[in-house]
């Protein structure tokens, strides 16, 4: 029961302690992807400490299942766990995480579903606002986005993903910005869909709003809102400068302190993004970039290693 018992440990451990030390760490603005890297790996690392917990209980509480686990296993691996004899903790810790696990998927399941139906209603109403052309007279589409011009004096763009994924932009947009500013917009844009930041902002509401208490998930909905932006501001400064994606934030922002069709929860990190920009703090030395990667990697890694260490003992 060791191995069970120091994966539940583990897992409050790097719910509630880990994220504090990931929020407040000075580097996350410097390295967002490695940052977003940083909590994806946290994440994995709690869900793995749940899952291993849960099939370790479960065999626990079923002989069956025990049997079956451990089959082929030299002697003394099955011994060395303790599963036998503890068929009551077995059982209620069994209960307890397939609810969790039940409920987890429903969530994201749920979310899935929301974030699919909104997004073909979004592509419905693109769709009637600037309806495509004939068959006949359409021109062929290529891989990649679809830029689409929407007639609106005000300078907005946006982005929706997934297949068919399209790039939005307003005639306003066209007329304030420069031709140069207007490429840092649409690739700020680019860096949203091809990166797939929907599915994690997605993932990180589902778990937030399934498990509003456990605060490794509110912490990861919060960051990711913000990473994300900073990983396409980045995007976009790589390929166009980092005055002209400020510039561009600043000119698109005007009177909504917005980029693009942002959520409420991210209206007051213009400025700050334009800051960000204009310091151009650079990035971090290689060494340190892979030191921190492996930390990063060492999250999942531990709960693996905590769920087979009574075994390899076994055989040493």
């Amino acid at each position: 029961m060791t191995a069970l018992i120091g994966l539940l440990l583990l897992g409050v451990l790097l719910s509630t302690v880990a994220p504090r030390l990931l929020a407040r760490a000075p580097w996350t603005e410097r390295e967002p992807v490695l940052a977003l890297c940083a909590w994806q790996c946290l994440v994995i690392a709690v869900l793995l400490c749940c899952l291993l917990s849960l099939l370790l209980a479960s065999s626990a509480a079923l002989p069956a299942l025990r049997d079956l686990l451990f089959t082929g296993a030299p002697h003394g691996v099955e011994a060395a766990y303790g599963l036998a004899g503890a068929e009551g903790w077995g059982r209620l810790a069994a209960a307890l995480l397939a609810a969790g696990g039940v409920w987890t998927a429903w969530s994201l399941g749920r979310e899935v579903l929301a974030a699919r139906a909104l997004r073909d209603r979004r592509f419905a109403e693109l769709a009637h606002r600037a309806p495509e052309l004939p068959g006949g007279l359409a021109l062929p589409r290529r891989t990649g986005e679809q830029l689409v011009v929407l007639e609106n004096v005000r300078p907005e763009a946006w982005s929706l993903p997934g297949p068919g994924a399209r790039l939005v932009v307003t005639t306003g947009a066209l007329q304030q910005l420069t031709d140069r500013e207007l490429a840092a917009v649409l690739s700020h844009e680019r860096g949203h869909v091809r990166a797939r930041h929907h599915w994690l902002a997605q993932s990180a509401q589902a778990l937030a709003s399934g498990f509003p208490g456990v605060g490794v998930f509110s912490a990861f909905r919060d960051q990711v809102g913000e990473l994300v932006e900073l990983a396409a501001d980045d995007r976009a400064a790589r390929r166009h400068g980092r005055v002209t994606t400020a510039l561009a934030l600043v000119e698109i922002n005007s009177g909504r302190a917005v980029f693009g069709s942002c959520p409420p929860q991210q209206l007051a990190q213009s400025p700050h993004r334009v800051d960000r920009l204009l310091l151009g703090a650079p990035r971090l030395p290689v060494h340190h970039r892979l030191r921190l990667t492996v930390a990063a990697l060492a999250a999942p890694a531990a709960a693996v290693l905590l769920a087979v260490a009574p075994g390899v003992n076994a055989l040493l």
